[in-house]
């Protein structure tokens, strides 16, 4: 019984850290990107890795034959949160991180099935200072004003807005399923 105790415990931990490690190598950059959304739309999806620097320029992984492009986990990020994104979210992140003022002039849309992290403001949902949102799309729009109505608290597992840390720009978030440790690597 000491020695499945000591396996199991064992497992757990390897898994709760390899769960958010980021990856390192090309290989593991690759398998993060893949998990990041569907299967139809990542097995003909770009796989590019992040800029070493802000504005930067984004190294191919893999080249894709469809509209879609997926990024593993960022650099240096507290979580591994991979995603995968159109054309016009991907430009709203780049002009984001690079500092630039998005141009948003259409829908985006991106997804997140390893989820993401956010400030926990619900003590309902446990009493840390973050909280996972599951796996999730994420929509962005043209209507700020309309989103500004909308709840921003990603804690209560319900829709919600939300927008880059430092920026204002709003997009909407919508978890798909609720957030369950056995679903991180499908």
């Amino acid at each position: 019984m000491k020695l499945l105790t000591t396996v199991v415990l064992t497992v757990a931990t390897a898994f709760a850290q390899s769960s958010d490690r980021l990856p390192a190598t090309d290989a593991e950059k690759i398998a993060d990107a893949l998990r990041a959304g569907p299967a139809f739309i990542t097995k003909d999806a770009t796989l590019l890795d992040w800029p070493a620097a802000p504005g930067g320029e984004y190294r191919v992984l893999r080249k894709g034959s469809n509209e879609w492009t997926c990024l593993p986990g960022l650099p240096g990020g507290a979580h591994d949160e991979p995603g995968c994104f159109d054309h016009n979210f991907l430009q709203f992140i780049k002009d984001s991180i690079a500092g630039r003022t998005p141009n948003v002039q259409s829908v985006g849309v991106s997804y997140m099935y390893g989820g993401f992290w956010v400030p926990n403001k619900s003590h309902a949902m446990g009493s840390g200072d973050e909280f996972h949102v599951g796996p999730h799309i994420m929509i962005l729009g043209l209507d700020q004003k309309m989103l500004q109505t909308l709840n921003q608290d990603g804690s209560n597992g319900q829709p919600y807005a939300n927008h880059l840390r430092g920026r204002t720009e709003l997009y909407l978030v919508i978890p798909i399923r609720q957030w369950d440790e056995a679903h991180v690597h499908e």
